[in-house]
């Protein structure tokens, strides 16, 4: 089915496995019970009941009879449950990412990938990790790489790949790469820096626009690219330059009310995030999450912060 997804069929694909879902994921299914929902398929993807996303912390979200093969976890913060997302086979998850990245910017296994990423490697089950060692082991360049906190050899590799003119993916948690920036600001011009968020409390959180503005002044670039991804989901989005986030082929995303999370929001209003990743095939397909931000008429959406709510939404019905 994902196989061949393409635009004409995600209707239809995302109906299949809302019927699937609904039916073989226990927790999805009692909480479509619970809010008295019928257990079959709406008439459009957008009025199917969204799981909220704390349900990763506190149940196991899994479609289906299956031992797990490995799951990822969320870093959360110090008193946080951690999210889980239980992941079936690995291979899976690598080769949705494999072409997600393609379908912006060809094979990652082209690029010289240079992550820097040191929150998430000094922990164990992290979904971006594990993409970013995917393209690392299968790329065709042997300047691929984890830095930590390397920057010496850091800005030897990136060098290297400026001179050897191939393509270079700069992958970096934001507080990383601003922290490069301060110590070693260089001419990065035809290297592709991307910061997948995130300050991890090493720095004052900064708007999106104040961090790229920032980084393009120390590198001479024109553009900073963003990553869009989470533990509990399967499918990234991608900014290519500014703040609109545009999804891969297995992802879709609608805005609901803030204070009505089953009032879907029209193009263009500031609302709650919700996603249909259809690479979420064997947990759920179908989650609010607890950002704000906007969807535009060409499926493109912007990321405005996280809602002051976040730890109180989710749904009590099913408390234990």
């Amino acid at each position: 089915m994902l196989a061949n997804l393409h635009e004409s069929n995600f209707e239809a694909a995302a109906q299949a496995i809302f019927a699937y879902q609904s039916v073989c994921n226990p927790i999805y299914a009692t909480y479509l019970k619970l809010l008295g929902h019928a257990v079959q398929s709406p008439g459009f993807t957008v009025q199917i009941p969204f799981l909220p996303i704390s349900f990763f912390k506190t149940h196991p979200v899994q479609t289906g009879v299956w031992d797990p093969e490995t799951e990822f976890t969320s870093s959360g913060t110090t008193g946080q449950i951690p999210a889980r997302h239980l992941v079936r086979q690995l291979d899976h998850y690598l080769f949705n990412t494999q072409k997600g990245f393609a379908q912006f910017y060809s094979d990652p296994f082209e690029w010289a990938v240079l992550a820097l990423l040191p929150s998430y490697l000094e922990r164990e089950g992290s979904s971006l990790v594990a993409m970013a060692n995917f393209f690392i082991q299968k790329s065709v360049h042997p300047e691929s790489g984890f830095f930590l906190n390397d920057f010496d050899r850091l800005k030897t590799a990136l060098n290297t790949c400026k001179s050897k003119g191939c393509k270079t993916l700069l992958l970096g948690v934001s507080f990383a790469l601003l922290d490069f920036a301060d110590q070693y600001p260089m001419d990065l011009s035809g290297v592709t820096v991307m910061e997948t968020g995130g300050m991890k409390g090493r720095r004052r959180e900064l708007t999106r626009r104040e961090l790229h503005e920032t980084l393009c002044a120390a590198f001479d670039l024109k553009t900073i690219h963003s990553e869009y991804g989470m533990t509990e989901l399967f499918s990234q989005a991608y900014a290519q330059g500014g703040t609109k986030f545009r999804p891969t082929q297995t992802m879709r995303v609608f805005t609901t009310e803030l204070n009505d999370p089953f009032c879907p929001l029209p193009a263009g209003r500031t609302g709650i995030l919700n996603i249909i990743d259809l690479a979420n095939l064997d947990t759920c397909s179908f989650i609010q999450t607890e950002d704000l931000g906007r969807v535009f008429p060409d499926g493109s959406f912007e990321v405005l912060g996280r809602a002051e709510i976040a730890e109180m939404r989710g749904c009590n019905l099913m408390v234990e």
